[in-house]
Formats: structure tokens, C-alpha cells, sequence
């Protein structure tokens, strides 16, 4: 008897007019390349120009809208009531709204790139987890205090979420990777209206009434990544384990900006970019969109920006980002 072959969650990108328009195309054209036996839903969310975001285009425009349903993706607007074009990042806490609830889901930024067999990774829905590529950028303890461990406790203790045990104790006291600290680029879990609800209200309760112990920490752009973690705790997640190692891996790459992209990642990377962006639909939309067009296709990426990356072996984030800007390649 063969075997019943487990359910695949609905995945969720977000996208709208500009830069994200075209990485949405990335995305789905990285997906169908090298995860083709993905066969989940994927939605990607289309803010729209009212609400939160009212004054500002941001309908995907015609040719990426077409090429995004070629692909299998289904566009679906949704009205950002509390964040929007103030704090953008809020897009994928309103947008978890458009899922269907009690079915597993799976966010992606959508700069993020497919390389590899995402049907493939163990997700355990019922043990939520998020991104693990981050650096210490909040928060940022003063001087005399208070410190990391009581700057987070005061947020678990203010939802009343346990703290402890989201310690890794392997890190010394004080050090910031003690503490649960997630990157938003990917995270999932079991039912997105319970998800969402929780990111939602007490993403804002921080925003609208930082308590004594957030007095001096800036929350913008840091607001999602600050609850995400608390969030996680509270569904009975934790840290990824082994089995999600090809997240952020060989599986996929969170580039944040294509310049990074060839100067920061893997060879696995910039090859999975360039096959999936090489069919000629593909490159007749991304063409339109400078980035693309001088680093992919006029493969000044791997002849102007690349080098950088065996320049700077491991270098930060910060460092890299000067060295395209000096050299005049800070395409975005």
C-alpha cells in the first residue's frame, strides 16, 4: 500500500508595487525550479491603497500579476489596519489573516530564494520556530540597566508567557544570544488565526505602551522581531531543530537585497537565481527592473559584485553593504 503523503502547509509571501513585486517573482520562480513537487497553496498577500497604506500605489502591476498566477501563486488583497506604510514590516502580522485558519501554515519574506526541495523539510507544525539568521540588533541595554535577561522577561511576564526555558544556557549570562531572538524571514506553525492574533495584539500593546523596561529600546524596525519569539514560546515552540537545517541552508537563502545575494551567499545560491531566472517569461518581467537586469542578465553580479565575498571572507552585514556602495553596485 503506498504511502498517504503528509498535507503541505500554506505558504504566504507578501508583495506590492516596486522592489517586492519583482522578488515576489523570484520567489515563485525559484520555487517552480527547484521544489517542483511543492503542491501546497501559496498565497501572496497585495496590500491595499486604503487603511494603513491609503495614499500610496501599491497594486502589483500587470505583467508580475500575470506571471505570479502563471506560476501558480494566488494574489489576495488585504486592508493593513494598524501598521502600513509606517511600519511596513507589519505587513506579514495582518496578512496571516488571508490564511485559512486551523491549516498548518509557512511565511517567507518574499526576498527569499528557493534552492532546493522544500516539500522536503520536517516541519512539525505543532512546535512553531522562525529564523535563526540574525545578528544581536535589539535590544540594546543602557549602561546602568536594565539588562538583556530583564529587558526580555518583561515581555514574557507581561503576556504571561514562561521565560526560562527559552534560555540556551550554552551562552553565558548576558550574552544575546542567551535569549530567544528570532529573524522574521521565515517562521510557521499550526493555525494562522491564532498565530496571527497573538503577533497582532501585543505587537501592538508594545508599540502603543512600551512598559518601564523598553523605555530606552527603539522599536522600529525591531517591533516584529521583538514579539515573534514571545509569540512562538507561547504556541510550544522553540529554537529550529536539525531536521529544519536546510532553512537558511541548502534549502533556501534569505538574501535581503540582490547585491547581497552575490556578495554574501553560496555558489548553490547565485546558480539557483540564475537557472530559475533564465526562461524567457521569467526574463522578459525581470528585465524591467534594474537590479535584475545589470546583475543578473548583464551578469555584472558575479563580475563586479561577487569578488566581494572572497575580499571579505565572513565579514558583517554593515561592511558588505559599504563595499557595494563604494564600488557603485547598491542596486535595490
Amino acid at each position: 500500500m503506498a504511502t498517504k503523503r503528509k498535507a503541505q502547509p500554506n505558504l504566504l509571501i507578501v508583495a506590492q508595487a516596486g522592489r517586492l513585486q519583482y522578488e515576489a517573482v523570484i520567489f515563485m520562480a525559484s520555487l517552480r525550479a527547484h521544489a517542483p513537487d511543492w503542491a501546497g497553496r501559496v498565497t501572496i498577500a497585495e496590500p491595499a491603497p486604503e487603511g494603513a497604506w491609503a495614499g500610496h500605489s501599491t497594486a502589483i502591476a500587470d505583467d508580475c500579476r500575470g506571471l505570479l498566477t502563471d506560476l501558480g501563486a494566488r494574489i489576495e488583497p488585504f486592508v493593513a489596519r494598524e501598521f502600513g506604510a509606517a511600519y511596513p514590516q507589519g505587513n506579514k502580522i495582518e496578512a496571516l489573516s488571508l490564511l485559512p485558519p486551523d491549516q498548518p501554515f509557512l511565511f517567507f519574506d518574499t526576498d527569499t530564494l528557493i534552492c532546493g526541495a522544500l516539500d522536503k523539510v520536517g516541519f512539525d507544525y505543532a512546535r512553531p520556530a522562525a529564523s535563526m539568521q540574525r545578528e544581536g540588533t535589539w535590544p540594546k541595554p543602557p549602561l546602568y540597566g536594565p539588562g538583556y535577561a530583564a529587558i526580555w522577561r518583561s515581555i514574557y511576564d507581561r503576556f504571561d508567557v514562561p521565560f526560562d526555558d527559552t534560555l540556551d544556557l550554552s551562552q553565558p549570562d548576558e550574552h544575546w544570544e542567551r535569549y530567544l531572538y528570532f529573524n522574521a524571514g521565515w517562521f510557521f506553525g499550526a493555525d494562522p488565526a491564532e498565530f496571527g492574533r497573538r503577533y497582532l495584539a501585543w505587537a501592538k500593546a508594545l508599540r502603543d505602551d512600551p512598559h518601564d523596561e523598553l523605555a530606552c529600546q527603539v522599536m522600529d524596525p525591531w517591533l516584529d522581531q521583538v514579539v515573534l519569539p514571545v509569540v512562538i514560546r507561547s504556541l510550544g515552540g522553540g529554537r529550529p531543530g536539525p531536521r529544519l537545517a536546510g532553512l537558511d541552508g541548502d534549502v533556501t537563502c534569505h538574501y535581503r537585497k540582490l547585491p547581497l545575494l552575490y556578495a554574501r551567499h553560496s555558489d548553490r545560491a547565485v546558480d539557483a537565481l540564475e537557472t530559475a531566472t533564465a526562461p524567457k517569461e521569467i526574463k522578459r518581467v525581470l528585465r524591467e527592473w534594474e537590479p535584475a537586469r545589470k546583475l543578473i542578465y548583464q551578469q555584472k553580479g558575479r563580475s563586479k559584485v561577487r569578488p566581494i565575498r572572497d575580499e571579505r571572507p565572513g565579514a558583517p552585514e554593515r561592511v558588505i553593504r559599504n563595499q557595494i556602495r563604494a564600488r557603485g553596485w547598491w542596486l535595490v
